[in-house]
């Protein structure tokens, strides 16, 4: 007698680009890292940068869960939590979703809508600026900010996109001062109100948009002198805007593009 197949039902929203899996996370397999990345992998699974496993949560209206394409955990994407909100918008017709981190609580407001397409402004926090720090490398001595979204991001300044970056983020990001990893933003000042960023995240590699990433940036351009806000955050995969007073407040679409089966 043949056994029953499993499948585990997903839904795939992106912001910017930047894509992700949501599952409830009671249907997650015993070895939930190597599941994710079977899914997420864009050859034999469905491709995403990640899963956001999401699960009940009594001071949020759900928990959310982040697994990397590598398999490895994150505390949070800002991108990520707008997709987990426009699937909540669209499953429960809510406007605010609060959606709890591995940073924390995050507030996702509705601004607006056309059919799938979703545009929410979220409450990131207070960011922590740790510090300007100088890397060496094989390319020479790096320069940059650290900056903290509840995640680590180390914001580099340059005057055009290295030719080679992405092998020089994966360098800067395997450097031994990060501890635990970090993702790499190469942010390009258009002038005050527009930034051109570059993303190499953690257990991803580049990615078209980063949230957190493009909070970074922001905070980054803005306390150096080089911006004002609210800035403008260009990427390959699309625009967010950034408003920076004590606390980050990021906007930005989330669409949803469509649900399926998964067989384990």
């Amino acid at each position: 007698m043949t056994p029953a197949r499993i499948a585990v039902p997903f839904t795939k929203a992106s912001a910017c680009g930047n894509d992700f899996l949501m599952i409830d996370g009671p249907l997650a397999p015993p070895d939930i890292s190597r599941f994710t990345q079977r899914i997420c992998e864009r050859h034999n699974g469905v491709g995403a940068d990640g899963v956001e496993w999401l699960f009940p949560a009594s001071e949020a209206d759900v928990e959310a869960r982040l697994i990397n394409a590598d398999g490895s955990e994150a505390e949070i994407s800002g991108n990520g939590t707008r997709c987990v909100a426009a699937y909540l918008c669209a499953e429960k017709g809510k406007e605010s979703v609060a959606v709890k981190t591995g940073a924390g609580v995050k507030t996702c407001t509705l601004t607006g809508r056309k059919g799938n397409a979703y545009e929410f402004e979220i409450a990131m926090g207070v960011p922590e600026f740790i510090a300007e720090l100088t890397i060496p490398t094989s390319f020479g001595e790096v320069r940059g900010a650290a900056v903290s979204m509840g995640n680590p991001h180390f914001v580099i300044f340059v005057s055009e996109l290295w030719a080679d970056w992405r092998a020089r983020a994966a360098e800067i990001q395997r450097n031994s001062h990060f501890k635990h990893g970090v993702n790499v933003e190469l942010l390009v000042i258009q002038d005050r109100r527009n930034i051109k960023a570059s993303f190499f995240e953690r257990g991803v590699g580049e990615t078209q948009s980063s949230g957190t990433g493009s909070s970074a940036a922001a905070v980054a351009a803005i306390t150096s002198g080089y911006a004002d806000s609210p800035v403008r955050v260009h990427a390959p995969g699309g625009t967010q805007s950034v408003r920076f007073d004590n606390e980050v407040f990021l906007r930005g679409p989330a669409e949803l593009i469509f649900q399926g089966e998964f067989f384990v």
